[in-house]
């Protein structure tokens, strides 16, 4: 205020003979000055951790709570469907039918994220980002409904149509989400809000385990409640999720509508249009690259028609990026995280812990887990996703191999399920550092606003993919070869660290046409080359 005043007064001295208006006029453009003369760096602001938090309660975590949740109360709800199909059809189900049906109550899960994956690359454009997860929201409620409901009515169908429900809310959400977060977020804070989605997913995880104990939930008759009661977060955060803003870069690049972008984009800053000419810059020139030359390989031939997955799948120059981003997203599930989780609790109880004791175990676990992604909030903007991921991939592979090693030992050598024990965490450990939570928003970061839905439910679809194969072939594995099952996983991680190591760019600091434009050539480009490297 002093140098506004000081300006004033100079500016009367040398000019006596302006009017007041002049004067006041002078005033206010020094102030327009001395505004945009000072450095703006966009950082956290109240709807940008709103819109973090919301979405990881509201959408996040119910996605892995339904991932977790349905292991606890499997042997009743056996017993529900085999009761239900005698008192409706007459028709009791021996073991193999019955493990048939429940292997469908778990796999309609499966492939409903498959289709949510899928719907979540339309959606996105249609609906835009914030109107899409509503729909993730309203998905996932309904099938709380149907689980609430599906005892009272003795409907087995309406199990199984609530799991698929909730499937397609959760490849709705991995698919949406997170491109949601990062295109909210500004470009410093893009790996933070990243890994918000994961870390949601994982405290899921760990929340459906910790509510399946039986002086929770866990009760024989409570596992309609237990199914359900993620919905409670869901009806919480909906209202406070249609509040928030739309994605800027959405309403800028894709709907073209610059006065309600820019509005939305003030609102989520909370700072006035004036110092937001950097962001309003930068969301020009991409909406003129994307109506120019775009982002894909078929320049002057339409480039402002919509990408869809199949557009993408041909574009030559965003080939490497897909594949990196997809193979990133499959690793994460044919790592075998699922897999160590399953053999957890036969690892801890030949360690001499009890049942109980195993199931604590089995939670530390889940909660390492956790831990691992809140501490990635703060060290993915020091250390980037490069160097994490080629760690945590290598460090996979080594601790499998290892876990294989020692089971094969388990029983022979007295203190080897220590060993394995050991093993189990320090895998959990390593996974969390960067296959957890990377794949999960790398897509985001690799591609601009107009692919980013299409590369984003391609890399989603590559995850659940690599989960219903994992789902699949384990078993078989499991009772073919046993242990050995981990020397196949950590050979597939291996070989994952491999083709990160050879051609995965650092996105850290870098815009999506930086990163495009690295991987511009294909399996044939170099973009580790110091030609590439960001200023």
């Amino acid at each position: 205020m002093g140098k506004q005043v000081e300006c004033a007064t100079l500016f009367a001295e040398t000019t006596p003979r302006q009017s007041l208006p002049d004067i006041s006029q002078a005033v206010i453009n020094e102030h327009q000055h001395l505004t945009q003369t000072l450095e703006y760096k966009p950082g956290w602001s109240f709807y940008l951790v709103l819109a973090g938090v919301v979405t990881t309660l509201g959408s996040s975590l119910p996605v892995g709570y339904n991932i977790g949740v349905v292991n606890t109360p499997a042997e009743v709800i056996k017993t529900f469907c085999n009761e239900s199909f005698v008192s409706r059809y007459n028709l009791p189900l021996d073991e193999t039918w019955l493990n048939v049906l429940w292997s469908s109550v778990v796999s309609i899960f499966i492939i409903g994220g498959c289709t949510g994956s899928v719907l979540g690359s339309v959606l996105a454009n249609k609906l835009g980002r914030k109107n899409a997860t509503i729909v993730t929201s309203a998905l996932s409620i309904a099938g709380a409904l149907l689980f609430l409901l599906c005892r009272a009515a003795n409907s087995v169908e309406m199990l199984i149509v609530g799991r698929l429900l909730v499937g397609l809310s959760a490849g709705l959400t991995t698919s949406i989400v997170p491109m949601y977060l990062t295109e909210l977020s500004p470009l410093r804070l893009s790996g933070a809000m990243g890994v918000a989605c994961p870390m949601g997913v994982n405290v899921g995880v760990l929340v459906g385990q910790v509510m399946g104990l039986n002086f929770f939930l866990g009760g024989v008759d409570d596992w309609p409640y237990l199914l359900s009661v993620y919905a409670m977060l869901v009806i919480i955060c909906l209202p406070v999720l249609c509040i928030l803003p739309e994605s800027p870069k959405y309403l800028f690049i894709i709907k073209r509508n610059e006065v309600t972008a820019v509005k939305e984009l003030s609102r989520l800053r909370g700072v006035s249009q004036s110092v937001l000419r950097d962001e309003l810059d930068a969301l020009r020139e991409e909406r003129d690259e994307r109506g120019g030359a775009g982002a894909g390989a078929g320049a002057g031939r339409g480039e402002g028609r919509a990408w869809s997955m199949a557009r993408l799948l041909a574009s030559r120059r965003l080939r490497l990026p897909l594949l990196l981003l997809c193979a990133a997203q499959a690793g994460q599930q044919t790592s075998g995280i699922n897999a160590v989780f399953y053999y957890s609790q036969t690892i801890f109880k030949q360690a001499g812990l009890t049942e109980a004791g195993a199931q604590y175990a089995t939670i530390a676990c889940g909660l390492v887990n956790v831990c691992t992604a809140a501490l990635m909030l703060r060290l993915l903007p020091r250390a980037g996703r490069r160097p994490l991921l080629l760690a945590s991939s290598l460090g996979a592979a080594l601790a499998l191999a290892a876990l294989a090693a020692a089971m094969t030992a388990i029983d022979t050598v007295s203190w080897m399920p220590y060993v394995c024990m050991i093993t189990v965490l320090l895998y959990v450990l390593v996974y969390g550092f960067g296959l957890g939570p990377i794949p999960y928003f790398i897509g985001s970061e690799m591609f601009e606003v107009g692919p980013r839905p299409a590369g984003m439910a391609w890399g989603s679809l590559a995850n659940w993919g690599g989960n219903f194969l994992v789902g699949m072939c384990f078993p078989t594995m499991r009772r073919a070869i046993g242990p050995y099952s981990f020397l196949v996983f950590s050979a597939i991680t291996a070989a994952l660290f491999l083709f990160i190591r050879s051609y995965f760019p650092e996105t850290r600091g870098s815009t999506p046409a930086q990163v495009t434009q690295k991987c511009a050539h294909g399996l044939r480009s170099r973009p580790l080359s110091p030609q590439h490297t960001p200023v």
